[in-house]
């Protein structure tokens, strides 16, 4: 049987979903736990590489002071480049910026939060 491969709409729209968790998952760094959510997130879209990116950023230890932490991932799905941010929320200033110069990731705009250490779905806040 042959499995048909979601669009990055498709997995978005799948997101909404995801209220609460049943189940966290704690990253190799043991620097965050993440939920049912984002690890869907990541094994839809082959994106481990997005929680690893979160988690490096919690090395710094003023990063991981910041109790709520609103990130964005934003993507260019014409020429594949992209940028990941982070802000305390969304009227704060920027505090992290990546650029992405290659991303597979199908999805043009998605947020998440990291709550005291949880990488979650803005739906399962």
């Amino acid at each position: 049987m042959e499995t048909k491969i979601k669009t990055g709409n498709e997995i978005k729209n799948s997101l909404g979903q995801f209220i609460g968790t049943t189940q966290w998952f704690k990253h190799w760094t043991n620097l965050v736990t993440y939920t049912d959510g984002i690890k869907y997130l990541a094994e839809e879209t082959k994106s481990y590489w997005l929680i690893d990116l979160v988690a490096s950023y919690q090395i710094k230890q003023k990063i991981r002071e910041i109790p709520f932490q609103l990130w964005t991932i934003e993507v260019n799905l014409k020429d594949n480049t992209g940028k990941v941010t982070m802000k305390e929320d969304s009227d704060q200033p920027i505090i992290i910026s990546q650029k992405l110069p290659y991303t597979d990731f199908p999805i043009e705009e998605l947020q998440f939060y990291v709550c005291d250490g949880v990488i979650l779905l803005k739906t399962e806040y």
